[in-house]
């Protein structure tokens, strides 16, 4: 497990693709609990270790998770969370270039919960939830198109289904669209960069994820 911050209040770390944030129906080890168990053996802490989980990445998502390590820092950090004030950057390499090169994406997301899927559409409809984000694309490697994402909301998928119904499917994205899965069972979306003010201290954390080992991203 890679930390890419930690501090009395808070733990960054590097999500691998494949692992979960929290607990499922499969039953799988889950990322906070490696985080627990690392936490308790560096500091040899007796009994059970706090860790509030502030926000959560697809299964198939690598990149910079944040956890909170008291309940004062969980508090606050989905409070900040709930007012836009962490600012979050992914990196996706997709299937093809976006056209335009760059801009503002508006949808109305509806989640199908059975199918674990998520519809765009260009207007509001029933049970829809307006989704925003603005992306950039930054080059191309053979055929691979390296695109970078601020998503202005939260939604379930919203990246994901959002380039797509732009023709922009990401790599091994079966579900949106993808013709080919990764050799990893990953999708080539990686949450690369967190900025946002410390919640009890107050300084600014800015933090980079290391991309993924993977050939595709190398």
């Amino acid at each position: 497990m890679e930390v890419l911050h930690e501090d009395n209040h808070i733990i960054i770390v590097n999500k691998l693709s494949g692992e979960i944030s929290q607990g499922d129906k499969t039953g799988d080890r889950t990322l906070s609990d490696k985080v627990k168990a690392y936490i308790k053996k560096k500091y040899n802490k007796p009994g059970d270790v706090y860790l509030g989980t502030t926000h959560r990445l697809d299964r198939p998502v690598s990149g910079a998770i944040i956890f909170a390590k008291t309940s004062k820092a969980l508090t606050r950090l989905n409070a900040m969370f709930q007012d836009k004030l962490v600012q979050k950057t992914y990196w996706a390499l997709c299937i093809e270039k976006p056209y335009p090169a760059s801009g503002n994406l508006i949808h109305y997301l509806v989640k199908d919960s059975k199918k674990n899927k998520t519809s765009a559409h260009q207007k509001e409809v029933k049970n829809s939830k307006r989704s925003e984000l603005n992306y950039k694309y930054l080059k191309s490697m053979g055929n691979n198109h390296l695109v970078e994402v601020d998503p202005r909301t939260g939604r379930p998928h919203q990246i994901r289904v959002q380039l797509a119904s732009i023709g922009c499917t990401i790599k091994g994205d079966l579900k949106y669209g993808a013709m080919l899965p990764n050799q990893d069972k990953s999708i080539c979306l990686h949450a690369r960069q967190l900025n946002f003010t410390h919640p009890v201290s107050k300084e600014k954390i800015q933090v980079t994820a290391p991309l993924p080992n993977a050939k595709v991203w190398k």
